[in-house]
């Protein structure tokens, strides 16, 4: 939240550099670099949770290391799909309601500083008594930018609505309560908190249309991601398949999931843990006996083997079915998107005549009240002795 004011800033000073020659062309420059910082910023953690987190860690034996030094952070052993749940939760719950107190209670406490120097200014024996246009004037103007703040925090919320909702399926319904919420309070802070804004034409959203487009085609990507790289919804569909007690069944039922857990962990030998790794102890005190292996969840050979600890052949099908999912699920999703897009279009047929009929009419009404024009003005001219035998029409 703290840099989101110096990206505000940051953004300005850009869009000032460019020097636009419009005022149209400055606030598509300005919104596109408000967008830009505000989204990187807020969905860095979330994408770091989704794609990166646990992803290069390395494995038992031979972690990476940052500097040399600190091991690299991991997921939960369930997988990293419940960390971004919660933050999803998180920022969809939290982040909304301290957004809502902070749009409502700083005008309100703004303007209640203002009357509060008003009064001073009085003195305190007086009965102030100012008439209604005064009392609206000292209330707070609007934002120099309009609704530029609204429609950012609408298009941010429609990204943490759409962008993961595969991990976080009650972002829409969250979304939908503060809506609800927030329109009233901004009705309150519009009539009572907020000199009357001065209206202004606009074509359209402006820029904000082509934002809405790619948040789309992104949400599209990382919800694909998010399914086959981050769940474990294709590790499980291969097991069922391929290597589960259905095997070349052609069914994927709950008795075909057995033993998945053991199939999904490799064996380590603890003897092989790097110096500064070693257990503190041999684990004799649970078993009774030292334990020479351990567990870890990844898809590769055990220590005996040829090339020990190398991937094994489940890893690099987990893989392939991983990217063919990734695939067909964007192809799939946005072939239906252009069929919505055919099947429903932005203006209906009938709306679209009438406007071609009303653009024919006037069209026609400028062609015959130019033609009743030139009329008079060669009828006149005939009158003078000065007609024209080229003259049109």
């Amino acid at each position: 939240m703290l840099l989101n004011v110096l990206y505000e800033k940051v953004a300005l000073l850009l869009t000032n550099l460019e020097q636009p020659r419009t005022e149209s062309e400055w606030e598509n420059s300005f919104t596109l670099k408000m967008f830009l910082f505000q989204f990187v910023n807020l969905n860095s953690s979330t994408f770091y949770i989704a794609f990166f987190l646990g992803r290069f860690t390395g494995h038992p034996g031979a972690y990476l290391r940052l500097i040399n030094r600190w091991r690299l952070e991991e997921c939960h052993p369930s997988g990293c799909l419940i960390d971004l749940c919660m933050q999803m939760g998180i920022i969809m719950v939290l982040k909304q309601t301290w957004n809502n107190f902070m749009e409502l209670g700083y005008p309100l406490i703004q303007n209640w500083w203002t009357r509060r120097k008003v009064r001073q200014e009085h003195g305190p024996e007086r009965k102030i008594s100012f008439p209604q246009w005064e009392k609206d004037y000292n209330l707070q103007p609007m934002n120099a930018y309009g609704l530029f703040d609204e429609y950012l925090e609408m298009i941010l919320q429609f990204g943490f609505t759409t962008i993961f909702v595969a991990a976080f399926p009650l972002a829409p319904l969250l979304a939908l309560l503060n809506n609800i919420i927030e329109i009233r309070l901004d009705a309150y802070k519009f009539v009572t908190q907020w000199r009357r804004p001065l209206a202004s034409r606009a074509k359209d959203i402006g820029i904000w249309y082509g934002i809405l487009e790619g948040i789309g085609i992104l949400s599209v990507i990382t919800n694909a991601f998010v399914i086959a790289i981050t769940s474990d919804f294709i590790p499980r569909l291969v097991y069922a398949y391929k290597y589960g007690p259905c095997a070349g069944q052609g069914e994927a039922g709950q008795k075909c999931m057995v033993g998945y857990v053991n199939a999904s962990l490799s064996v380590f030998r603890i003897s092989d843990f790097e110096n500064r790794s070693e257990p503190e102890s041999d684990g004799s005190e649970f078993s009774g006996t030292p334990l020479k292996y351990c567990r870890y969840r990844d898809y590769r050979d055990p220590p005996h083997s040829l090339v020990p600890y190398g991937y094994t052949l489940q890893f690099w099908h987990v893989l392939a079915a991983r990217l063919a999912f990734i695939i067909v699920f964007e192809h799939l999703v946005f072939c239906i998107k252009h069929l919505i897009s055919y099947l429903i279009p932005d203006l209906p047929k009938d709306l679209r005549d009438r406007m071609r009929r009303e653009k024919y009419l006037i069209q026609e009404m400028m062609y015959e009240a130019e033609l009743e024009r030139l009329q008079k003005e060669r009828k006149e001219r005939k009158k003078n002795g000065k007609a024209h035998h080229n003259e049109w029409p």
